[in-house]
C-alpha cells in the first residue's frame, strides 16, 4: 500500500514538473509569454539602416513601442550584433521593454569600453550580469547556444526560471515564424490585440470589442517615404472575429473609387462573392436574432466613404432591380440632380439592420443609383457631391493617392481602407498621443488591405507619401541616407549585375563600407581595416557576368563579391601600408585583368588568379610612385603611365619596358595625367600644362593659375578649375565665391557633362561640353559627384555627400 502511495505521489510530483518546466528546443521557446510585438531579424544592419532613414518612423519615434526599439538598437549597436536574431517588445501595465535573442555571437567585452559598469548577479544557482550604459541597466545571460540581452531584470530571471507560463506558447505563431521568408531583412510579428495597423483597417466599433484574431506575420519593405508590411494574418476557427464574415467567401475587385470623389478622405469597402454565405457569417458573429434579407443577395461590396468628415454608404450590385423596389417602399421624396434620381427614404435603418457591424451608427436618409450601384447618405448634399464628381470624371480612382496606393495592393480586396493624411494624423493621434497631430504628415497616406484565402488572409499595410509625377526639366531629390557615422569617401555608382541597374557604395570614418540599392536601403555594411583608397573597379573575374568590387586599403588590396564577401585569394595585405589607389587594366576588353598595386617604388601586377605577372618587368620605380598608373591606348598601341615623386613620367609597355622616353622632371599637381588630344597632359604647381607625344615630343603652356587648380580631360575637351573659375574647352564661366572641388567630366549617352562642388557653400554645378550650365543647378551637396543612368530610362541620377553622414541622390529629368 505504502508502495502505491510514493508511486502516485512521484507521478504527481513528474506531472507537477512537466507542467511549470519545459525543455526549451526552439528560439521562440526563449520569447517571454507577454510579447506583444516579435521582430525577426535577418539582417541587422540593413534593417537599423531602413528603419533609421524611414521618414515616417523617424516621425514616430515618440511612440512607446519606437523609444524601447530605439534603446534595444543602441545597445545593439555598441554590442556589434550579427545578421540574425529576434527582439521582442513586451508591455507590462505602462512599461515596454525589450527582449533580445541570437544564437549568433554578440561581442559583449565591447561595451568594457564604454562608460559603463557592470556586476554579476545570482539567480537560482546561475549568474546573468547586469550593465548600466548612462545611467540605463541592461541585463545580459547566455544559454546553451544563446545570448540574450533584456532591458527587464524579470524577463532574465523568468528565462532562468524556465517555467512554462513565462513562456509564450502559441502554434500559430510557431507556424508563421517557420513560413517567415529570410529574404527581407526583418518580418514583424504582430499580436492582432489592440493592434495599430488593424485598428486603422476593420470597423472602428468592431474593434474594442472584438476578440482576439491571433497573429500576423509581416515581411519589412521600407523606402525613404514608404513602410510597406505584407504578409499573412492567421484566424482560429474556433473564436469568431470580424475576419468570420469572410469566411467561405472570395474577394472581388473593389470598386468604390470610381464611385467616390476626389476630395474623398476615407474609403473602408468590404466585398465577397456571395452574400448568403457573408449573411450567415454575419449572424453567427452577431450571436443574435438579426435580419438576413434575400433582398441584398446581389451586393457584392459594401464601402464606407468619408468626405469632408460626413459619411456615404456604396453597395455595389450585379442587379439593381429588386433592392430599388425594395426601397421604393420607403420612399418619402424624390428630387433630381443632374439627371440623376434622389430619393429621401422615411426608414434610416435599413442599412445597418443588414449590414452591420459593417455599417454602424448610419442614418441612410438619402440615395440614388449609378450603374448598379447604390449611393445613401446622411445628408443631401453629401450625395450631390458624390453625383457631380462623378458626371465630371473627377473620381478618387484617378487621384495620385489612389494610383500610389494601388502600387502596393492586389485588385480584389476582402477588406480595404485607405486615408488620406488628415485621418492618418487622426488615428495616430488617438492610438499614441495627442502630440502626434503636430507631426507632418503632408501628403502621406494609409492603405490596409485582407484578402480571405482558406484560414488565413494575405494582408499588406503601406504608409508613405503620394507618388506624384515628377516635372520634365527639373532636378528632385529621389532620396538620402544616414549612415552610422561621417563619410569618409565620396559615393560612388555601382552596376547591380542581377538587375543592370546601377547602386551606391561608399565608406564612414569608422571604415564601414555600405552597400545602397537604388532605393535607399542599405543592403550590407562590411567592415574594413582601413580607408579606401580612390574609387572601387568593378571586374568579372569569372567571365560569367557577375561583377566584384576591386580596391585597395591602406595596407589591403581586396576583392569582394556583390553580397561584400572577400574573394580569395584576393585579400592580400602589403607590410607598412601606404597604398595608393588600385588600378585595373583589360588591354583587349577581354576581361583578362591586370591589377595593379603600388606601394612607394613598389609595382606589383596581378592576373585574375591573384599571381604575380612574371612577364612584366617594371617591379621596382626609381622614386616613389604618387598616384594609381593609368592606362591609355593611342591608335593600336597601349601607354602605361606611372607619376613619381622625383617628377619623372614613366610611359610603359604592356611588359613594363619604356615606351615613350621622357627625361624632363615635373613638379606635379595634385592632377591625374590624362590624355588629351593624344597626348600624355599633366600640370604643374606653376600651372605649366605639359603635353608628351606618343614620339616624346613635349610641349608646355602656361597658364595663369592658383597652385591648387583642377584638371580634367577627355580626348577632345580640356576642363580647368581656377578658384571661382571654370574653363571648358577654353570658353570660361565665373561662379560665385566658394571653395570649389577639381572638375569631374562624365561622357553618358553621347553627351559630355562637367560637374564641380563648391564645397564651402554646398553646392553642385553641371555643365554641357559647350560650358553651358545644365537648367536647375546649382543643387545641393557637400563632395564630388558620380552621374549615371541608374534605372536605365535615359534620365540621368546624380549622387553626392549630403550631410557629413549621409547621401543624397537626384534625379535630372
Amino acid at each position: 500500500m505504502k508502495f502505491k502511495i510514493i508511486a502516485v505521489l512521484f507521478l504527481l510530483v513528474c506531472i507537477s514538473c512537466t507542467t511549470n518546466e519545459q525543455t526549451k528546443t526552439s528560439i521562440l521557446d526563449y520569447i517571454p509569454s507577454n510579447t506583444t510585438t516579435l521582430l525577426k531579424i535577418n539582417d541587422y544592419n540593413s534593417l537599423t539602416s531602413e528603419i533609421k532613414n524611414n521618414d515616417f518612423l523617424t516621425d514616430l519615434k515618440k511612440s512607446d513601442l519606437l523609444k524601447t526599439y530605439q534603446e534595444s538598437v543602441t545597445l545593439l549597436d555598441y554590442a556589434e550584433p550579427s545578421a540574425k536574431g529576434l527582439l521582442a517588445f513586451t508591455k507590462t501595465n505602462d512599461t515596454t521593454d525589450f527582449f533580445f535573442i541570437t544564437k549568433d555571437s554578440i561581442n559583449l567585452n565591447r561595451l568594457d569600453s564604454l562608460n559603463t559598469t557592470k556586476s554579476v548577479l545570482d539567480y537560482i544557482s546561475t549568474t546573468y550580469t547586469k550593465t548600466t550604459l548612462d545611467s540605463t541597466a541592461y541585463y545580459s545571460y547566455k544559454e546553451n547556444e544563446y545570448t540574450i540581452l533584456s532591458s527587464s531584470k524579470n524577463l532574465i530571471e523568468n528565462t532562468i526560471n524556465n517555467t512554462v507560463e513565462a513562456r509564450l506558447n502559441s502554434n500559430t505563431l510557431q507556424k508563421l515564424y517557420k513560413a517567415a521568408s529570410n529574404n527581407k531583412s526583418g518580418t514583424l510579428f504582430l499580436h492582432t490585440q489592440n493592434n495599430f495597423l488593424l485598428k486603422n483597417t476593420l470597423p472602428k466599433d468592431t474593434i474594442t470589442n472584438t476578440k482576439t484574431i491571433d497573429w500576423m506575420s509581416l515581411d519589412i519593405n521600407t523606402k525613404q517615404t514608404q513602410l510597406n508590411l505584407a504578409g499573412i494574418t492567421v484566424t482560429n476557427d474556433s473564436v469568431l472575429t470580424i475576419l468570420s464574415l469572410f469566411k467561405n467567401t472570395t474577394a472581388v475587385a473593389n470598386r468604390a473609387q470610381e464611385y467616390a470623389p476626389e476630395n474623398t478622405e476615407a474609403i473602408s469597402s468590404y466585398t465577397f462573392t456571395d452574400y448568403n454565405t457573408f449573411a450567415k457569417n454575419r449572424i453567427n458573429y452577431i450571436v443574435k436574432d438579426s435580419l438576413q434579407d434575400s433582398i441584398f443577395n446581389t451586393v457584392e461590396e459594401i464601402a464606407l466613404i468619408t468626405i469632408n468628415s460626413k459619411k456615404a454608404v456604396l453597395l455595389q450590385t450585379f442587379g439593381a432591380d429588386n433592392i430599388d423596389e425594395h426601397l421604393n417602399t420607403f420612399k418619402k421624396a424624390e428630387s433630381n440632380f443632374k439627371d440623376s434620381q434622389i430619393k429621401e427614404l422615411n426608414k434610416n435603418t435599413i442599412l445597418t439592420e443588414v449590414f452591420s457591424p459593417l455599417v454602424e451608427g448610419f442614418k441612410s436618409n438619402y440615395y440614388t443609383i449609378i450603374g448598379n450601384a447604390f449611393i445613401f447618405s446622411e445628408d443631401l448634399y453629401t450625395l450631390q457631391d458624390i453625383i457631380s464628381n462623378y458626371k465630371n470624371g473627377t473620381t478618387f480612382n484617378k487621384t495620385p493617392l489612389y494610383k500610389s496606393a494601388t502600387e502596393t495592393m492586389a485588385k480584389q480586396s476582402s477588406i480595404l481602407r485607405i486615408a488620406d493624411a488628415k485621418k492618418l494624423k487622426q488615428d495616430l493621434a488617438t492610438n499614441f498621443s495627442n502630440s502626434y497631430k503636430d507631426i507632418d504628415l503632408e501628403n502621406y497616406f494609409f492603405a490596409g488591405q485582407l484578402v480571405a484565402d482558406a484560414n488565413f488572409y494575405h494582408t499588406n499595410f503601406t504608409i508613405q507619401k503620394i507618388n506624384t509625377e515628377t516635372e520634365a526639366n527639373t532636378t528632385s531629390p529621389i532620396f538620402t541616407v544616414q549612415l552610422d557615422n561621417d563619410l569618409a569617401t565620396n559615393p560612388q555608382f555601382v552596376k547591380n549585375h542581377r538587375t543592370n541597374k546601377k547602386e551606391v557604395i561608399v565608406q564612414d570614418i569608422e571604415n564601414n563600407l555600405y552597400l545602397i540599392s537604388t532605393d535607399g536601403k542599405v543592403l550590407w555594411k562590411k567592415q574594413l581595416e582601413g580607408k579606401i583608397q580612390g574609387e572601387i573597379a568593378q571586374v568579372d573575374l569569372y567571365k560569367n557576368g557577375r561583377l566584384q568590387f576591386a580596391f585597395t586599403t591602406n595596407n589591403q588590396f581586396l576583392i569582394l563579391d556583390r553580397d561584400g564577401k572577400s574573394v580569395e585569394p584576393f585579400s592580400i595585405t602589403y607590410k607598412g601600408g601606404n597604398l595608393n589607389a588600385l588600378a585595373v587594366f583589360d588591354y583587349e576588353n577581354n576581361k583578362k585583368y591586370r591589377f595593379v598595386v603600388t606601394q612607394g617604388d613598389k609595382v606589383f601586377m596581378y592576373n585574375n588568379k591573384a599571381d604575380i605577372v612574371s612577364g612584366f618587368t617594371y617591379t621596382k620605380a626609381s622614386s616613389a610612385i604618387i598616384k594609381k598608373p593609368k592606362h591609355f591606348t593611342v591608335g593600336n598601341k597601349d601607354y602605361l603611365v606611372f607619376m613619381l615623386e622625383d617628377g619623372s613620367l614613366k610611359i610603359l609597355n604592356r611588359v613594363g619596358k619604356v615606351r615613350v622616353k621622357t627625361s624632363k622632371k615635373i613638379a606635379f599637381s595634385t592632377n591625374d595625367v590624362v590624355l588629351y588630344k593624344d597626348k600624355f597632359t599633366v600640370t604643374d604647381t606653376t600651372s605649366i600644362l605639359h603635353q608628351i607625344a606618343t614620339n616624346g615630343k613635349t610641349a608646355a603652356t602656361k597658364f595663369n593659375l592658383i597652385k591648387e587648380h583642377g584638371l580634367d580631360a577627355t580626348t577632345n575637351t580640356l576642363v580647368l578649375m581656377d578658384q571661382n573659375t571654370i574653363t571648358i574647352k577654353g570658353k570660361k564661366v565665373t561662379l560665385d565665391l566658394g571653395m570649389y572641388s577639381k572638375p569631374k567630366i562624365f561622357y553618358i549617352n553621347n553627351k559630355i557633362y562637367v560637374s564641380v562642388t563648391d564645397l564651402q557653400n554646398q553646392k553642385i554645378y553641371l555643365f554641357d561640353s559647350n560650358a553651358d550650365p545644365i537648367q536647375n543647378f546649382p543643387v545641393y551637396g557637400s563632395s564630388l559627384i558620380d552621374l549615371a543612368d541608374v534605372d536605365n530610362d535615359k534620365k540621368l541620377e546624380l549622387v553626392s555627400k549630403d550631410l557629413d553622414n549621409s547621401i543624397i541622390v537626384y534625379k535630372i529629368n
